[in-house]
């Protein structure tokens, strides 16, 4: 059943589209993010869906008594998948040529997930948290809110047949109901589970079903709102509404939750006050918001790839890149809608034929998938090369051993060999804290002696009391370390100092004006919590050292300069902020009586000589050590500093 066209939903779109793109490309302005609620665009859409989709399914209902599924489907199919496929498509070589193994494996597995209406279950089962820095660089990561969409296709028409059908008086109550109880479980997952909350359906559910209310209503009274004196104002509310929460939200946000309920009752305004009158609705039917509204779902598409594909192979880290980047995602947008979009989605272009090219480009991205993951993600020689470079794998050997996604739980230990070491060994050292404390892991078991007994209870990305992610539980490291407190002869912390420097953690913020990185204003904050849980742990156990800051190059390791890297080319970028953090640190710790070896002190790090070394670079990333690091850095830190008495307590070197 066809809708009145109405242009101001396009132009709602485009505001979802927009600050979710000014969102992800994180576009800072004199050393400030004003659109940190970009995010908020994925649920305008879903509110858009919701009405959208129910006003077409009600509409059949009323007037036919009957519904076609295979219509609906065959629209829906005819509207997503042909410019999916082909975002994928021209993506795989892509991957080919700028992802590493690791990387290539979740590329590729993200697109059998998305191909399966899934994909946000994959992101969340694999432990990515929304908005985190690692998010930046997987391609498809966005491909989550399709699968959201696309399970509400499949479940929900089914649903409202079935009501309209049995309890067609009951129908409204079953909207609101559905509403209110996902509405709900979505505030309460907000500060439970907030990254489950964040990809699923049953927690967004709300958002679509606000859309079928209002369709609900308009269908069965036969109007929108009348009240002259509400379409001149509640449009504007509405707009204030939702860009009050893309300019204001931020990723410390509980989202979806409550607070989410301001955009969305915003949008629903617009749907239900907008009027050709009013001010708000004619700005919305401009032709320059409607255009950007007709290819949204391009841009939406495009637009994540091209920023993560660009992060991988040019670091996008001033004015130029983004918007280079962002003139290539309008481009593409544009010839995917019209050359992709509109012909796929006319009738006179046969569903069999639709169906076909579907099929084999299906057939196709699912074989390169494939044989992705069969060859474990070694496609490209070079990117091996590279990769044998840079690689730091999590180091294993007899009575040392750890986890790099352990929540901090005992349960990830191995079990077996943990009992066997402590009847052999009686005591161990615990290493514990976030990827940093993996790179300290790998240090430390390599240069210790054969005899030490050293467990590392790791999580990537982690900070202390860090409420938005399910994943960090320091507490259970708490409980590890009262558990085992008398076997336990020292305990090393150390997690990413530059965590400190803002709230969104965010160490490589610049100044657009000079291209030199800011003087960032350090988040005490952050130094409390982790001041907080180190006296915790002090409590527990006194023979606690906290190591850090980490060392930062702030050097972009492209292929071009693993491969052709010479001391000629290398430019000094690090973040001196990080010297204003270890500062900071000693103060603090003094102060708490918290034992703290400074790495600039110890290490020393000097840019020009420390960064290549003999053919070798030290570094796997902007602030990660690689496998020749880990030893050279290493070394530094044990034989400089009091970690040498703890290892070698008797000048045992080399045992």
């Amino acid at each position: 059943m066809k809708l009145t066209y109405r242009p101001e939903i396009d132009g709602l779109r485009a505001i979802a589209v927009g600050g979710v793109i000014l969102y992800h490309a994180q576009i800072s302005i004199l050393g400030y993010q004003p659109f940190k609620g970009g995010f908020i665009g994925v649920d305008i859409f879903f509110v858009i869906s919701g009405y959208l989709i129910t006003s077409i399914i009600l509409k059949e209902l009323i007037t036919t008594g009957s519904f076609s599924f295979k219509y609906f489907y065959e629209r829906r199919i005819r509207r997503i998948l042909p410019a999916l496929l082909f975002v994928m498509l021209v993506s795989l070589p892509f991957a080919w040529m700028y992802l590493f193994s690791g990387s290539f494996i979740d590329f590729s597995k993200s697109i059998l997930y998305s191909l399966g209406f899934s994909s946000n279950f994959y992101f969340y089962f694999s432990g990515q948290q929304y908005g985190a820095e690692s998010g930046l660089l997987k391609p498809f990561l966005h491909t989550w809110s399709l699968s959201v969409e696309e399970q509400f296709y499949i479940l929900f028409p089914v649903l409202l047949l079935v009501t309209f059908k049995y309890f067609r008086k009951y129908l409204i109550y079953t909207l609101v109901l559905g509403f209110v109880v996902s509405l709900g479980l979505a505030d309460w997952g907000s500060r439970n589970n907030p990254s489950f909350n964040f990809y699923v359906l049953p927690t967004r559910g709300w958002e679509i079903l606000a859309g079928s209310i209002l369709a609900y209503i308009e269908i069965t009274q036969g109007h929108r709102g009348k009240n002259k004196t509400l379409k001149l104002i509640f449009p504007s509310i509405g707009l204030f509404l939702i860009v009050h929460s893309i300019l204001f939200f931020n990723d410390e946000t509980f989202h979806p939750s409550l607070y989410t309920f301001s955009p969305v009752l915003g949008v629903c305004l617009i749907i239900w006050f907008s009027s050709k009158n009013e001010l708000v609705t004619k700005i919305l039917s401009t032709k320059l918001f409607v255009g950007i509204g007709l290819i949204s779902y391009s841009l939406y598409l495009w637009h994540y790839p091209i920023f993560a594909f660009a992060r991988v192979k040019y670091f996008l880290d001033n004015i130029i890149k983004e918007i280079s980047s962002g003139l290539i995602i309008l481009t593409l947008s544009i010839i995917s809608y019209y050359f992709i979009e509109k012909p796929f989605r006319n009738k006179k272009f046969s569903f069999k034929n639709v169906l076909i090219i579907i099929l084999i480009l299906i057939g196709i991205i699912v074989t390169f998938s494939s044989y992705t993951l069969y060859k474990d993600g070694k496609l490209n020689k070079v990117n091996i090369f590279i990769e044998k470079q840079i690689a730091s794998p999590l180091y294993r050997a007899e009575c040392k051993f750890s986890s790099s996604k352990s929540n901090f739980s005992e349960e990830v230990l191995f079990k077996e060999q943990f009992i066997n070491c402590k009847k052999k060994y009686h005591k161990f050292i615990l290493i514990l804290g976030d990827s940093h404390s993996v790179d300290l892991f790998n240090s430390i078991s390599k240069i210790s002696n054969k005899t030490e007994f050293i467990i590392g209870l790791n999580q990537e990305g982690c900070r202390p009391f860090n409420k938005n992610s399910n994943r960090c539980n320091y507490r259970n490291a708490l409980q590890f370390i009262e558990k085992y407190n008398q076997e336990i002869k020292y305990i090393f912390f150390t997690h990413k100092g530059s965590y400190f420097l803002t709230n969104i953690g965010s160490e490589k913020e610049k100044d657009l004006n000079n291209s030199k990185l800011r003087k960032l204003p350090l988040n005490e904050k952050q130094i409390n919590n982790t001041i907080k849980y180190l006296n915790l742990i002090k409590k527990l156990n006194e023979n606690l050292i906290f190591i850090g800051p980490h060392l930062e190059p702030n050097f972009p390791l492209k292929r071009k300069n693993i491969i052709q890297l010479s001391n000629n080319n290398l430019k000094d970028n690090t973040n001196y902020d990080l010297i204003e953090v270890d500062k900071r640190l000693k103060e603090v710790t003094k102060k708490n009586a918290i034992f703290y070896l400074s790495k600039i002190d110890i290490i020393d790090f000097n840019f020009e000589k420390d960064f290549f070394i003999n053919g070798n670079l030290t570094f796997s990333d902007t602030d990660h050590w690689n496998e020749f690091g880990e030893i050279y850095f290493g070394k530094r830190l044990v034989f400089n500093s009091v970690i040498k008495d703890i290892l070698f307590p008797s000048g045992s070197e080399g045992q």
